[in-house]
């Protein structure tokens, strides 16, 4: 008889518990969606945080991860999905992992995450972090294969976007490759390349009149000339 009374206690305690639990499933399904209809980001965050502890999904996880990227939660976007490759990652883990890694000041970690989101879908765009990253790592010739693709896929309405001004500005995609490509050319010899550069520089700014970071970057390569021939024209001891 206790044994029974017992097991009567015990299945009537999971009921309870399940029924407890589909009804807080539902309690924060209903607050999600208030908190998406306000437009309240961590009341969003809040939400999909309760329904993954009730009710455990890897597809909201990686939304979650992805919420907190959009926001610039780095690492919190990537203390919710992790840092590792895995195999069978979404589409949306893939490019929180990159992007994250990437504003994290990760360049090698991110380099392949990004290689994988261009495996799965190449575009100029994907290309460009590419060959940015690359020429972080010294990486010269993946980043010179890089820039070859942006150049030649880059469509005439596609825009890159550059924030090191007070005021934020767009310029035509291939514009940017071009930036790099001068990059890549003065990298590969600091020394004799100065003059190949600023060519390059030249030319898109011909295309981009308000590339403001080419200006910059012409500038202290012509410093950088001038410092060199003022250097050679020292009489010798």
């Amino acid at each position: 008889m206790k044994r029974l009374l017992v097991l009567i206690v015990l299945v009537s305690s999971f009921q309870l518990s399940a029924q407890t639990n589909a009804e807080l499933i539902k309690h924060y399904e209903a607050f999600y969606k208030q908190m998406k209809k306000q437009g309240d980001i961590q009341g969003i965050i809040n939400a999909m945080t309760h329904l993954n502890v009730l009710s455990p999904s890897q597809e909201r996880l990686d939304t979650l991860g992805y919420i907190y990227m959009s926001e610039g939660k780095y690492s919190q976007a990537l203390n919710t999905i992790g840092v590792d490759q895995v195999v069978n990652d979404s589409d949306i883990a893939i490019q929180v992992k990159a992007v994250s890694l990437k504003s994290l000041g990760q360049p090698k970690l991110a380099v392949g995450f990004f290689e994988e989101m261009f495996k799965r879908n190449p575009n100029p765009h994907i290309a460009y972090e590419l060959a940015e990253l690359n020429l972080q790592l010294k990486n010269l010739a993946e980043a010179e294969k890089n820039i070859a693709y942006g150049l030649a896929n880059s469509k005439d309405d596609m825009t890159k976007s550059f924030y090191e001004t007070q005021t934020p500005y767009k310029v035509p995609l291939k514009s940017a490759f071009m930036y790099l490509k001068a990059l890549v050319t003065y990298n590969k010899d600091t020394k004799a390349n100065i003059d190949a550069a600023v060519d390059i520089l030249d030319a898109a700014l011909k295309t981009a009149p308000n590339f403001n970071l080419i200006q910059l970057s012409k500038n202290e390569l012509l410093r950088q000339k001038q410092a060199l021939q003022a250097e050679a024209a020292q009489p010798k001891n």
